[in-house]
């Protein structure tokens, strides 16, 4: 079942990563600047990331299986309106249907994650979480080998995506909603880091608040940077290195593929060294590297820009299961806030980003979002999770 709700994860992800793919193409076709692109980005992440905590909230009461595949559709039907929209405004509308979608399945898939995840949180987490980064990875790959080629026609193939999810969730939804049955209608809770008295932890409210509120910073700072790699790195590689944009892919897809090897393998380690620390082990490492990167000849840009993906995305699931733990019984409200409100202020650095590049050159930006990383350091103030102590 994990390797199921993680395929219809890599499939949504895909349809979203169909949008920032496609912006090499919006950029010729539509002409739009690099601020209208950041406003695409922007539209996408805020519709599916501010509706992410309400879904999530209202699940967490009301679990809803039937809303897995109605997300899809809704998803479907901003694929088909990006292959056809033939003006701004209609491509904005297009990019909403997408971000509804999945604004829709995250905290449900979430939830099904967690039910099926026994004592293994934070690799059952990664494993959802590695769908997800593989669907991100195949933007450069759709670019080079689709869009490029057909153009903006090209996104209805992301409507074949939606139906294979909606495919797999006939099998998804029937267990989700059985193993609902077992429990009367609710996630069962788990014993976790904010209520495991044993363990010596009493986290009250305030704790708890102070808590997510240092965790949805880090996370903002990290989705900054990733909105500057993937929104904009294509446009900064072409101008520095004189590359193609099909050339530039090359360089996208090494982040993000590593990327998933980082989600992976951070899920292993966060089970057996505890949360807290892996995520500092994420940020922090990936600081030198993204610091360092703007600097680099093409031929070093290559190893250096995947080493950032694999170390920088290790810690992302953790920071999912950490928020799960700090809140018990609202696993669709935690997964929500991570995976959603704090891409949502990741998303207004698209938008920041985008019009600085007008104004100041795409090199300007790539070196501003360097120093983003090192906002890691505000995850040295978060309490010990569950691993820490045990």
């Amino acid at each position: 079942m994990l390797f199921a709700i993680s395929s219809v994860h890599m499939l949504n992800d895909a349809m979203q990563t169909v949008v920032t793919a496609l912006f090499p193409i919006f950029e010729q076709s539509l002409k739009l600047s690099y601020g209208q692109i950041g406003w695409i980005a922007f539209t996408l992440n805020m519709t599916s990331s501010i509706m992410q905590p309400v879904v999530g909230a209202l699940s967490d009461r009301w679990p809803r299986p039937w809303m897995l595949p109605v997300g899809m559709l809704c998803s479907m039907a901003g694929m088909a309106g990006l292959a056809v929209s033939p003006n701004y405004a209609l491509l904005l509308l297009s990019v909403v249907f997408v971000g509804l979608g999945s604004a829709v399945f995250h905290p449900e898939g979430s939830r099904v994650v967690h039910m099926a995840a026994g004592n293994r949180r934070a690799f059952a987490q990664s494993i959802y979480q590695v769908g997800g980064n593989f669907g991100q990875s195949l933007g450069p790959i759709m670019t080079a080998a689709i869009f490029i080629p057909l153009g903006q026609r090209g996104a209805a193939w992301g409507m074949l995506l939606a139906a294979l999810a909606i495919a797999v969730l006939f099998k998804v939804v029937p267990w989700y909603a059985a193993r609902l049955a077992e429990h009367g209608g609710r996630v069962p809770k788990k014993k976790t880091a904010a209520s495991d008295s044993k363990a010596g932890r009493a986290a009250n409210n305030r704790v708890v608040a102070i808590a997510l509120s240092i965790l949805l910073l880090v996370v903002f700072a990290r989705s900054w940077y990733g909105a500057a790699i993937g929104s904009f790195y294509q446009f900064y590689a072409r101008d520095t290195y004189a590359l193609t944009i099909q050339s530039a892919q090359v360089l996208l897809f090494l982040f993000m593929i590593f990327g998933v090897l980082g989600t992976f393998l951070g899920g292993i380690l966060a089970d057996r060294i505890g949360r807290k620390k892996m995520m500092l082990i994420s940020i922090l490492g990936a600081a030198p590297f993204a610091l360092i990167l703007p600097h680099l000849p093409l031929v070093w840009a290559y190893p250096v820009i995947a080493l950032l993906g694999f170390i920088l995305q290790s810690g992302f699931s953790v920071s999912v299961v950490y928020a799960q733990e700090l809140m018990p019984g609202k696993v669709g409200t935690a997964s929500g806030l991570i995976t959603g409100l704090a891409f949502g202020m990741g998303a207004l650095g698209s938008v920041i980003l985008g019009n600085v590049a007008d104004v100041q050159g795409m090199e300007f930006v790539m070196l501003l979002a360097s120093f983003l990383p090192l906002f890691g350091m505000l995850a040295l103030w978060l309490p010990k999770d569950r691993k820490e102590t045990l």
